[in-house]
């Protein structure tokens, strides 16, 4: 049974990373780009996810306070982890297909680009951002060690750049249209934040 907690969040993660790659590949309506976010940040980002995933995944970084715990592992923080990781990618991967065709994997406009406004568009303006981080959020819970949480804060801090562009290419797109969507819904926790 040990072998099932060790290797549940790299399967999902793994799972989750496949099925990103593959739904890009497969993805023949894309809308063409006019415009995209300069190709350094992605790769900044790119780098930050990796760095990520090896602090998640290994216990041979020689930085003892990294695996200290901060609260008591064990069944519980296992399952609410893994419940929340759960969560947090399907949701992710729903808003990336109530997105269709005007997604991409940089900050970009494109031709005929629409604001999407339902779905999980409705509950939040980044949900993709939000189902990402609920992900990492729950590694984090489960895990229940220092690395967790600096995982979270790093992926949080990349995203919430990403976001920054991405709003204001949105309001310069779509004016007060989306001004008026940004008031009512929030950019990433429901009638929160």
């Amino acid at each position: 049974m040990l072998w099932f907690y060790e290797s549940f969040f790299p399967v999902v993660w793994i799972v989750f990373l496949l099925y990103w790659q593959i739904i890009q590949a497969a993805a023949t309506k894309v809308k063409t780009t006019l415009r995209r976010e300069p190709s350094a940040s992605g790769l900044l980002r790119a780098l930050t996810f990796l760095i990520v995933i090896v602090l998640l995944s290994t216990t041979r970084i020689p930085l003892p306070w990294l695996y200290r715990q901060l609260w008591p592992s064990g069944l519980w923080s296992f399952w609410i982890g893994a419940a929340v990781t759960v969560v947090g990618l399907l949701f992710a991967v729903w808003a990336r297909q109530h997105l269709g065709s005007n997604w991409s994997r940089s900050v970009t406009i494109k031709q005929d680009h629409e604001l999407i406004t339902t779905g999980p568009y409705a509950l939040v303006r980044h949900p993709i951002y939000t189902g990402i981080l609920t992900g990492f959020l729950g590694t984090a819970i489960a895990l229940s060690q220092v690395r967790g949480v600096i995982g979270f804060v790093l992926i949080f801090v990349v995203l919430w750049a990403k976001l920054r562009m991405e709003e204001e290419w949105m309001r310069s797109e779509f004016g007060e249209t989306y001004a008026a969507y940004a008031c009512r819904t929030a950019a990433l926790v429901p009638y929160l934040f």
